[in-house]
């Protein structure tokens, strides 16, 4: 379903040590659409939903999505990337097959 690679799983454990939340789990959403494809969005809480949300668990994290979005997750990987660009979290999915500027011809802004 939802995997999270080795480097995202150490950053993001270091993180939850560091604000002293090692019982928060990680949510991850979608949070809209572009001509670039499916925008994402992650999180840190510990409000789940038993009624609304799915709880999976990856590379000893507790990983929240509400149960709409589960489909449109269910090839999601979170990765960490430090680079000249900058370091963060990303989320890539191979079941979102869109290319920035195949949709709006002049590409993204």
């Amino acid at each position: 379903m939802v995997e999270v690679t080795d480097k995202a799983a150490a950053e993001l454990k270091s993180l939850l040590e560091e604000q002293d939340k090692q019982e928060s789990a990680l949510r991850i959403f979608i949070a809209g659409m572009s001509c670039c494809g499916v925008q994402y969005g992650m999180s840190l809480e510990n409000d789940i939903s038993e009624d609304n949300d799915v709880v999976v668990e990856d590379n000893g994290l507790k990983i929240v999505m509400n149960k709409d979005d589960v489909d449109g997750l269910s090839n999601a990987k979170i990765d960490y990337v430090d680079g000249p660009s900058g370091k963060g979290f990303i989320i890539e999915n191979t079941s979102s097959s869109a290319v920035c500027g195949s949709s709006c011809g002049g590409g993204c802004s």
